[in-house]
């Protein structure tokens, strides 16, 4: 693993990395506000969906109710600072630790009786719903009435409480989305990463040359579930308030799993591109409708949903796959993608 994450790209995409990174890391000073605040959402969902890519990317398991650890993940930090006062980042190592106990029961239950595919799929939105309702009646943590969490104070940085600016948060979330990425990186080109590729590619095939197949996919499912808790945890301090009907939905799963998928399934570049075309063209629809006052429910989610169709019809693998041989990233396998 320690090796894969020094098996440097070729210069060309190192190239390309470098001056991706130098762009990020100046963006604040040269964009407004409103502009600010779609790189967020663009950097959260890169990182929320490189953790569900680890999943079903890298090791083929499909989770269609990974809200539930986004949820849980924001109401374990949110709850212990409202309540307790303690740090969020305190309370994001308990908030990983208990969705990677969740999503080890997820896991021990599906595979150890045999659950996949669709099947799976449905285990994971049902344990999702359930914690929507469930939270929707505990009053301990707002009920359907919601939590909410002190407004941050804008004119000063507190990182340890993370209260503050936007300016702040952009770079909390792009040091979470390299941390991702540099991980994920490695996790590809590591021995386990391998593991993963052969039971995503054909099960059977994989036992039959002596994976451990259950000790393998439990653990990307414990590392998605634990990864993906992080992003709940960020969301809720960015947006001081929590609503179950809101966190736990079905369409947040929805929206966390198509930037991978439009991206480019399995490669560590789609997921940070799929989110950066869908939050834009999203935001820019948004924005559309709002300036000729049309008030239309249910665009945005219709919007996905032809993005998603023209990505299947013209792209079936993605936009990165077709993308980055047109980049001559193809010459290597250590290209970076």
């Amino acid at each position: 693993m320690i090796q894969a994450l020094f098996d440097w790209p070729t210069p060309r995409a190192l190239a390309v990395w470098a001056a991706l990174a130098v762009c990020l890391l100046l963006a604040p000073l040269v964009v407004g506000s409103y502009a600010l605040s779609v790189l967020v959402l663009v950097l959260y969902f890169a990182y929320v969906g490189q953790a569900w890519n680890v999943m079903m990317g890298f090791a083929g398991q499909l989770s269609l109710g990974h809200s539930l650890y986004i949820g849980v993940g924001a109401y374990v930090s949110a709850v212990l600072f409202v309540r307790y006062g303690v740090s969020p980042w305190a309370g994001a190592v308990a908030a990983m630790a208990i969705c990677a106990v969740i999503g080890a029961v997820i896991g021990f239950l599906a595979f150890r009786f045999s659950i996949s595919g669709v099947y799976f799929a449905l285990l994971t939105i049902a344990f999702a719903e359930f914690s929507r309702i469930g939270f929707d009646h505990i009053s301990f943590v707002g009920a359907s009435a919601g939590l909410f969490l002190p407004v941050a104070q804008r004119t000063h940085n507190d990182l340890l409480h993370l209260r503050g600016s936007p300016v702040m948060f952009y770079y909390v979330m792009l040091a979470l989305s390299a941390l991702a990425l540099f991980l994920c990186r490695a996790l590809r080109g590591s021995k386990t990463g391998y593991y993963w590729l052969a039971i995503r590619e054909d099960q059977e095939a994989a036992q039959a040359l002596g994976i451990d197949i259950f000790g393998y996919k439990m653990r990307a499912v414990v590392l998605s579930a634990a990864m993906t808790s992080l992003g709940g945890v960020f969301f809720a301090f960015y947006y001081n308030n929590l609503f179950p009907e809101q966190i736990f939905a079905i369409n947040r799963s929805i929206e966390l799993i198509l930037g991978p998928i439009i991206g480019g399934l399995g490669t560590l570049v789609g997921p940070l591109l799929g989110a950066f075309v869908l939050t834009v063209l999203a935001e820019s629809l948004r924005s559309a409708t709002d300036a000729l006052g049309l008030n239309l429910p249910g665009l945005q989610l219709l919007f996905y949903g032809v993005c998603l169709m023209v990505v299947i019809i013209f792209l079936p693998n993605g936009i990165w796959p077709a993308l980055k041989g047109r980049l001559g990233f193809d010459d290597d396998r250590r290209s970076g993608d």
